[in-house]
C-alpha cells in the first residue's frame, strides 16, 4: 500500500463518533490538532438525519462555520433562522446561541470549520438555553 502523507486525511480512515448536545449526528474530526498538528482550525465531517441536528448552545471565543453539501436544513442564530440548500455556507458567531436542524428527507451532509478548534471540550461549549422560538425567518 503506497504511502500517505500525514497532512492527508481520507474520510474513510477517520473514526465517527456521536457529539453531545446533538441528535441523530455522526461527525468525523477530519481536520485537528490530534490527527495533523492544526493549532488554529478544525475541521468535521457531519451527517445527521432527517429532523436531527444541534440542541441549543453557544461555542465562547469560537467561531463556528457550517457548509451544506446535501440535504437541507434551517440554521438559527439567536432569534433569526433561515432555510439553507446544499451549496449554502453559514456563520455561527462566538459567544451566541444557535441551533442546527435538518429539514430534508435524506440525510444532511455537511463541513463544520472551528477556529479555534473546539475538540469536544466541555468548556469551549455554553448548554441550557432554552429551545428557540420561531422568530425572523428568512428563505
Amino acid at each position: 500500500m503506497p504511502h500517505t502523507p500525514s497532512w492527508l486525511v481520507r474520510e474513510s480512515q477517520v473514526p465517527g463518533y456521536h457529539p453531545a448536545n446533538h441528535t441523530g449526528t455522526l461527525n468525523r474530526r477530519l481536520i485537528g490538532p490530534e490527527n495533523v498538528g492544526a493549532k488554529h482550525v478544525e475541521v468535521l465531517l457531519g451527517v445527521i438525519e432527517k429532523g436531527q441536528g444541534a440542541l441549543p448552545h453557544a461555542h465562547p471565543g469560537i467561531e463556528q462555520v457550517c457548509y451544506l453539501l446535501e440535504g437541507t436544513a434551517r440554521a438559527q442564530v439567536g432569534d433569526e433562522s433561515a432555510d439553507m440548500v446544499a451549496g449554502d455556507c453559514c456563520y455561527f458567531p462566538p459567544d451566541i446561541p444557535h441551533v442546527f436542524t435538518v429539514t430534508s428527507d435524506t440525510p444532511v451532509r455537511l463541513l463544520v470549520i472551528y477556529s479555534p478548534p473546539y475538540e469536544e471540550s466541555p468548556d469551549r461549549v455554553i448548554r441550557g438555553f432554552a429551545a428557540p422560538t420561531t422568530g425572523n425567518t428568512s428563505k
